[in-house]
C-alpha cells in the first residue's frame, strides 16, 4: 500500500513538524491550512512532490473538497493527522460565545469531520491510521481556557470512541495530548503570569518527541 498522508495544520507547530518527518519516512503528503500560501511554501520546504490545500477544518465542504482533491492528485489517504487548532483565552466569564463556538469547532468538530471524510476509504482498503492532536489542558484544565480545555478534552473521548468503532477494520485511531505551546493562533494574554518559561531548546525537543511520536503510531 502507497503511503499517503494529510496533514491538517500541517503548515506551522506541531503540524509542520510531523510533516517534515513524515516526508524523510517517504510519505507522499497533503499540508492544509486555512492559508494556502503559507500551505504551500510548508510543502515546498519538505522538496518532493507533495500537495498543498487550503482547508478550513470548520466548514465540512472544504474538507470534502480536500479529500477529493488529494484522492485525485495523491491517491487515497491512509494516514490522517489533526493538528489544526486555535485557542481564545479568556475567564469563563469574559469569554464570547462566538469565541467558544469558533474553539469547538475547529478544535472538536474539525476533527470529527476530517475522520469522517477519511474512514470511507480507510474501510475500503481494510486499514489505515488517525493521530489528533489533543493537549494536556483537556486532561487537566488550566485557568482562562475552559472552552479549549473542553474542546480538547472532547478529541480526547471523541478519540477513544471512534477506535472502537473501527478496530475490526484494523484502523487505529490515537490521540496524544503534548503540552502546551504557544503559536501565532493563541490570544492570551491575560494569563502570561501562569506560564513557565519556555526556551527554545525545550521547544524544538518538545517538537521532536511529538512528531517522533506521531510517526510511531503510523
Amino acid at each position: 500500500m502507497e503511503k499517503v498522508g494529510v496533514v491538517f495544520g500541517g503548515s506551522r507547530g506541531i503540524g509542520k513538524a510531523v510533516a517534515q518527518l513524515m516526508a524523510q519516512k517517504g510519505y507522499r503528503l497533503a499540508i492544509a491550512g486555512r492559508d494556502l500560501e503559507v500551505a504551500k511554501a510548508a510543502a515546498r520546504d519538505l522538496g518532493g512532490n507533495h500537495l498543498a490545500l487550503r482547508c478550513d477544518v470548520a466548514n465540512e465542504q472544504d474538507i470534502q473538497n480536500a479529500f477529493e482533491e488529494m484522492e485525485k492528485k495523491l491517491g487515497r489517504v491512509n494516514f490522517l493527522v489533526n493538528a489544526a487548532g486555535i485557542n481564545r483565552d479568556a475567564l469563563l466569564l469574559r469569554t464570547k460565545t462566538e469565541d467558544m463556538v469558533s474553539q469547538l469547532h475547529t478544535n472538536l468538530l474539525g476533527s470529527m469531520l476530517t475522520c469522517k471524510a477519511a474512514l470511507k476509504n480507510m474501510i475500503q482498503q481494510q486499514g489505515g491510521s488517525i493521530v489528533n492532536i489533543g493537549s494536556v489542558v483537556g486532561l487537566k484544565g488550566n485557568p482562562g481556557q475552559c472552552a479549549y480545555s473542553a474542546s480538547k478534552g472532547g478529541l480526547v473521548g471523541f478519540s477513544r470512541s471512534l477506535a472502537k468503532e473501527v478496530a475490526r477494520k484494523k484502523i487505529r485511531v490515537n490521540v496524544i495530548a503534548p503540552e502546551y505551546l504557544r503559536w501565532r493562533n493563541s490570544r492570551n494574554t491575560a494569563f502570561q503570569s501562569h506560564w513557565v518559561p519556555i526556551s527554545n531548546s525545550c521547544v524544538l525537543q518538545l517538537l521532536k518527541k511529538c512528531r517522533g511520536l506521531v510517526c510511531f503510531l503510523s
